[in-house]
């Protein structure tokens, strides 16, 4: 597949991966990919991370991929519970409400509710973990061409010194946004809808006269609002307003100010600083493929959502957390290619359920709940699930609970390898199971298992289970797993 000519290929530099867009997806991906011992150059258009706090609402089911990642206490100080909605009419507070319903943690899921943390604040924290790994970003760094060969993709970039040039890589992974270059260059389409014709801004604000407490919400009687989210462990506000259709947002700051002076009761004054703003159009949408030979499409690149219910960054943290682990099993284990496949076959219909919800949530015709916290998505019936055992199908997300040292099985379950977890029986193991396999017995009964043998991937899903351990062997094999 011949995208771009590209001139030197014969003195690019190598890299196992090239990943395009050093948002959540790329740096969760380039986390995830050094932690395994894969070689990854991240570079990002932009000179520096992105500033704003646009994904700021971040999903139990994220939270756990991140505390796999060895962050999730960094994001909990970082962060906080949604503040209750206070609803504004004519410079009057009429009453309060909550967008989510209270949620207790339990021992099988630690993290029960969304945590708000600014988009900048989250990339950070990944940042951070990447080098500490590591890792790195070329900033100020832009991809111009592709060519893909039968061994490996030969990217031409465009930047400042060294970080220009040609790279070999044996994939490309884009997570370069919903304007990807990588996805036009290879020429993969992308469907969907305009969710609403009404143009949106959102800006990051300081507003030294409003209070912290309530997620402000203000209504117009002809349909129009605005609403002021505080950010956790900031003295800043998120601003989300809506428009006219056919108007022209104006994201300067004197716009800004014009904007909340003219749909609260606040002054222009009342805001001290400006320190981000953008415009966008709601639309929903979904890659014609997630995967075309060497190269993936990952997060915005793939998806794009409205931001209603919080799912477009979880979504795409949750990409990056299927690929990873595949990409590490076919470049350091040996696996079949074939097992790259399986990334579009898994994540595709999911992005497309998760587009579906934040639709119905943007129209009000449903409401978050369950849904949007996403521990309940599975990949049961799919390509790497077999078999069912106790309380649980192949497909199924792998439980948390707490063990009787004081330690948990996401404890056991942390870091890149797979788990072979023999809960509440003492079926035998056959011999010659390979060293790279954790195996770790639970002899009480435990409900949300039961008992059975189950086999968690690196992904913290079951991927096989069953009530002893014939069909094992050959599903090991086909992941890479052999002696």
């Amino acid at each position: 597949m011949e995208l771009n000519d590209v001139k030197g290929a014969g003195t690019a530099r190598t890299v196992d991966v090239l990943v395009v867009g050093a948002g959540p997806t790329g740096l969760t991906l380039g986390c995830d990919l050094r932690r395994r011992g894969v070689s990854v150059r991240i570079v990002e258009r932009a000179d520096g991370l992105f500033p704003g706090s646009r994904g700021k609402g971040v999903q139990p089911r994220t939270l756990e991929v991140l505390d796999d990642l060895g962050v999730a206490g960094r994001m909990l100080a970082a962060g906080g519970t949604v503040p209750v909605t206070m609803v504004w009419e004519g410079g009057e507070r009429q009453g309060e409400h909550r967008m989510f319903d209270d949620v207790e943690p339990t021992g099988s899921e630690p993290y029960a509710i969304p945590w708000i943390v600014p988009q900048w604040r989250t990339q950070e924290i990944l940042y951070e973990r990447l080098t500490a790994l590591g890792g790195s970003v070329g900033f100020g760094t832009a991809l111009t061409g592709l060519t893909e060969d039968a061994d490996g993709v030969t990217a031409t970039l465009s930047g400042p010194g060294e970080t220009g040039g040609s790279v070999r890589a044996r994939f490309v992974v884009a997570a370069d946004g919903g304007r990807s270059t990588v996805r036009a260059l290879l020429g993969v389409g992308m469907r969907g809808e305009s969710v609403d014709d009404a143009p949106m801004i959102v800006a990051d604000v300081r507003v030294g006269s409003l209070d912290r407490r309530n997620w402000h919400v203000f209504r117009e009687p002809d349909g129009r609002f605005a609403a002021i989210c505080p950010l956790p462990h900031t003295d800043a506000f998120q601003l989300a307003a809506g428009y006219e259709p056919g108007t022209v947002p104006d994201t300067s700051p004197a716009g800004v100010r014009a904007l909340i002076a003219e749909r609260t009761h606040l002054d222009a004054d009342d805001v001290t600083d400006v320190l981000w703003a953008s415009d966008f159009r709601v639309r929903a949408a979904l890659a014609d493929r997630f995967r075309a030979g060497r190269v993936f499409l990952a997060g915005d690149a793939a998806h794009i959502h409205s931001p209603a219910g919080g799912q477009g960054l979880n979504t795409g943290i949750q990409d990056a957390y299927n690929l990873g682990w595949k990409l590490g099993q076919v470049l350091r284990h040996g696996a079949p290619d074939a097992l790259l496949d399986t990334y579009e076959q898994e994540r595709r219909p999911l992005a497309a359920g998760m587009l579906g919800l934040s639709t119905r949530i943007h129209r009000g015709e449903e409401r978050r709940g369950a849904a949007t916290r996403q521990l309940g998505l599975h990949y049961r019936g799919g390509p790497l699930s077999s078999g069912a055992a106790g309380a649980l199908s192949a497909g199924d997300r792998a439980p948390d609970g707490l063990l009787p040292d004081g330690t948990t099985l996401f404890d056991v379950l942390r870091g890149p390898h797979f788990t072979l977890l023999r809960m509440g029986t003492d079926a035998p193991l056959p011999d010659g199971l390979p060293p790279a396999l954790r195996i770790f017995d639970h002899s009480a009964a435990y409900a949300p298992y039961g008992k059975g043998l189950f086999l968690i991937r690196p992904d913290g899903y079951v991927c096989w289970a069953g009530e002893a351990t014939g069909g094992l062997a050959p599903w090991l094999a086909a992941v890479g797993l052999t002696q």
